[in-house]
């Protein structure tokens, strides 16, 4: 393990002053349970009305002695720069048809794809980078969609807690240089990448997860036909929709901002990992291993505890975080981790030019999962949640994570 103190901290808060973008331009921010919006349009969003304990915000004090022991050191909870969110999640999304939009985007342009029962949806890195959170109900479920640029991770979240609705913001703070959110109801602080509320009333309470890997969006639009794409029009929000203000930031070289402790060695700070929790087992797999050569799909078989599962790669997906154009950076490619059975059948993968196609029946498979022709049509594999993220904040929450192929 190596030290690590802030590096570049004044690039690094200006930087992300240009993601928290001008207050004039902005519809007003709700910060506290009192302001919450009472409607939505477009999604039912309803914030959260009883059954939460009442005592102080953590926003205010972290230490009051009301609250819980922490699970983590308040004093390692820094100041991203901007207020509580002054980065303004979206509260009521609407959306549009992806069926009557199918060139929105560039085919390689990175989304966030979540389905639930059905109702899948797409939220655009090109809108997420702006705004971080998007407080939604997909499915019928309450859930709150999370991006974190700086640690480049999307986790969505129920957002029920004990039978009750909350909706969370961006608390303007960072812990291990990831994303810190806060729930509206008691204003305890909960990490971005487990979904932990770590200082407050709520310390202890682990929301429940839901997979959405990032995806690229000819892959999002093939999969899901009739699915849903979040518009970028009605944000209630003006902001450079597309632009990314972290530009140079997806560097395997560079050292991540806003970030101190002690760094895992083992590889570079920020080398792209799938992050992989099953079975009691933490691991990481290096991106550049499961991409092979970068350029055609790809299956690894892989075990933790007694489980076995397989990961899909599949190119052309751009990095958000690279140039000027969250739409346009270098083919990181999507990943996909998945049980390989189909009902009682198990079922053993290649990949060739047609597509990820199982050996038993020949049905060809989605880098999501989906079967979209043969025997199986229609049939989904059981989905493995996974992290498409940077090794410094993987090692940072799994401390003592495997790490698996070649890093450099």
């Amino acid at each position: 393990m190596k030290p690590m103190r802030f590096v570049s901290l004044i690039a690094a808060l200006g930087l992300i002053a240009v993601a928290c973008g001008g207050a004039e331009t902005d519809s007003t921010v709700a910060s506290t349970s009192d302001e919450l919006p009472t409607t939505s349009s477009g999604s039912s969003v309803i914030p959260a009305q009883t059954a939460f304990p009442e005592g102080p915000s953590a926003l205010d004090d972290a230490s009051a002695e009301e609250f819980p022991e922490p699970l983590v050191d308040v004093s390692q909870i820094i100041s991203g720069g901007p207020p509580p969110d002054g980065i303004p999640p979206i509260d009521d999304p609407e959306f549009l048809d992806v069926a009557d939009h199918l060139d929105l985007y560039n085919d390689n342009a990175p989304v966030v794809a979540l389905e639930i029962n059905g109702d899948a949806r797409a939220y655009p890195a090109a809108v997420m980078i702006w705004h971080e959170i998007v407080n939604d109900t997909v499915g019928g479920v309450p859930v709150t969609v999370t991006y974190c640029p700086l640690c480049n991770s999307a986790v969505t979240y129920g957002r029920e807690i004990n039978g009750s609705e909350t909706t969370f913001g961006t608390s303007g703070r960072l812990f291990a240089s990831a994303l810190v959110m806060y729930d509206r109801a008691t204003e305890s602080m909960w990490t971005h990448f487990d979904g932990r509320a770590v200082v407050g009333l709520l310390t202890g309470t682990q929301l429940d997860v839901y997979g959405s890997p990032l995806m690229a969006w000819s892959e999002f639009r093939t999969i899901y036909p009739n699915g849903l794409v979040l518009d970028e029009t009605k944000t209630g929000h003006s902001r450079d929709y597309g632009a990314n203000p972290y530009v140079g930031y997806d560097d395997p070289d560079s050292s991540p901002f806003l970030f101190f402790g002690d760094l895992d060695s083992r590889a570079r700070a920020k080398e792209r990992v799938v992050g992989i929790s099953l079975a009691g087992v933490d691991a990481a797999y290096s991106l550049r291993t499961i991409s092979g050569t970068g350029d055609t799909i790809t299956v690894t078989e892989a075990a933790q505890g007694d489980t076995d599962f397989v990961i899909f790669w599949a190119p052309g997906q751009a990095t958000a975080l690279e140039g000027p154009s969250v739409q346009f950076g270098r083919d990181v490619g999507t990943v996909g981790a998945f049980i390989p059975r189909a009902g009682d059948t198990s079922l053993t993968f290649t990949a060739d030019e047609e597509g990820f196609v199982d050996a038993e029946t020949g049905t060809k498979w989605s880098v999501a999962g989906v079967a979209l022709s043969g025997e199986l049509a229609g049939a989904s594999l059981e989905r493995i949640p996974h992290l498409d993220t940077f090794w410094f904040a993987w090692s940072t929450y799994r401390p003592g994570s495997e790490l698996v192929g070649d890093v450099g």
